[in-house]
C-alpha cells in the first residue's frame, strides 16, 4: 500500500525523546525521510533513527541560541523541507515571586523565540505546499497550576503564531496548524505526575479517564501532514481527552 508521505522530508525538533520521538516514528511509518533534531543527547537521537522505517538524518542545535539555529540550518545543505514540526520545548516551573532571569529566559527562548527563529531561518527551505505543525498545549488555553504560568503563556503565543503564519504563508500553499496536548505521560512529565495527588487531579481533568499517550499526539500530527487535511490551516487541534471542555 502506498504510504501517504513517501519521498517527503520532515524536520522534527526535539525528536530524540517523548512526543518528538513518537512523531518521528509516525511520520517515518508513512514514508517520510526524517531529520531528527536533538539538543544534547545524540545517542538518544541515533536510537530513534535506528527505529525508523525510512531514511533519517541527525541535526543538533540549542534552539534557545540564534547562532546555533543558524549553524544547524547551514548543515542541512541542499535539503528542502516538506514538513516542519516545531515540537521541542521545556516545561519548567516559573512561580511568581521566585523565578530567576536564567530560567525565565530558557523557557521564553526555547518555547517561543526558538520556534520563531527556526521557522524564519528555514523559510527559504520550505517547499511551496509544505506543512508546519507547531506543538502548543492546552496550558495555553486554561489557567496553569503549579507555577507554570510562563510555560502556558509561551504556548498561547505559539497558537497565535500558528494563526498569523497561516495567513502569511497561504499564498505559497503552506499550511500551518498546531496540536495542543493535555497531560501526556513522558519522561519530561514523569516527576510531576509521579506525585499521587497531582496524578489524580490530572486524571480528573480528562473526561475520557486517562492521560495522553505520545502516540495520540503523533497520530494527530501525521493527519495534519497528509492530504486528508489539505483544506485545514490556521487551526489548533486539542488532543487532550476533553481536558479543555
Amino acid at each position: 500500500m502506498p504510504r501517504s508521505l513517501a519521498n517527503q522530508i520532515a524536520l522534527v525538533t526535539g525528536g530524540s525523546r517523548g512526543i518528538g520521538r513518537a512523531i518521528c516514528q509516525a511520520l517515518g511509518a508513512e514514508g517520510a525521510h526524517i531529520i531528527v533534531h536533538y539538543h544534547r543527547n545524540r545517542a538518544a537521537a541515533e536510537e530513534v533513527a535506528a527505529t525508523l522505517q525510512a531514511p533519517a538524518t541527525l541535526v543538533q542545535a540549542d534552539l534557545a541560541s540564534t547562532d546555533s539555529i543558524t549553524r544547524m540550518v547551514r548543515s542541512l545543505g541542499d535539503h528542502n523541507l516538506d514538513i516542519l514540526v516545531n515540537n521541542a520545548g521545556v516545561w519548567k516551573p516559573t512561580p511568581l515571586g521566585s523565578t530567576g532571569e536564567a530560567v525565565m529566559n530558557e523557557v521564553l527562548h526555547t518555547n517561543l523565540q526558538g520556534v520563531f527563529w527556526l521557522t524564519q531561518a528555514l523559510l527559504s527551505k520550505l517547499r511551496d505546499g509544505a506543512r508546519i505543525i507547531n506543538i502548543s498545549s492546552t496550558a495555553g488555553r486554561v489557567g496553569v497550576a503549579g507555577g507554570r504560568s510562563l510555560y502556558g503563556a509561551t504556548k498561547a503565543a505559539v497558537d497565535s503564531l500558528t494563526k498569523s503564519w497561516s495567513l502569511e504563508l497561504a499564498a505559497r500553499g503552506i499550511r500551518v496548524n498546531a496540536v495542543a496536548p493535555g497531560y501526556v505521560e513522558t519522561d519530561m512529565t514523569a516527576a510531576h505526575l509521579g506525585d499521587p495527588k497531582t496524578r489524580e487531579r490530572a486524571l480528573n481533568r480528562h473526561p475520557l479517564g486517562r492521560l495522553g499517550r505520545v502516540e495520540d499526539v503523533a497520530k494527530a500530527v501525521t493527519f495534519l501532514c497528509t492530504d486528508a487535511a489539505a483544506f485545514i490551516t490556521g487551526e489548533s487541534l486539542n488532543v487532550s481527552g476533553g481536558f479543555v471542555v
